[in-house]
């Protein structure tokens, strides 16, 4: 499965924190995701897997397989039903 963002959706690094901006130019919103979720959607925007993100996320915070997975599906869930990304 791949992911893409919708065309109308920009997405940027901030400047005054780490994390990743959404700017859906349509209904004029932004989104701010913190630095796992910019790393979350850096990897399935990149063409990997959840799965793939769940592991990035064990390797660099040291959290469980489960934890990271779970994060990876609320977030993906979330960006979903705010039409940010399909799949």
């Amino acid at each position: 499965m791949t992911f893409s963002p919708n065309p109308h959706i920009t997405a940027t690094a901030t400047v005054t924190e780490p994390g990743t901006v959404l700017l859906d130019q349509r209904r004029g919103r932004y989104f701010q995701l913190n630095t796992t979720g910019g790393l979350i959607l850096r990897t399935l925007l990149g063409n990997g897997s959840p799965e793939q993100a769940a592991t990035m996320l064990t390797e660099r915070y040291g959290t469980t397989l489960q934890q990271a997975r779970g994060d990876v599906t609320r977030l993906l869930n979330a960006l979903t039903a705010a039409r940010l990304v399909t799949t």
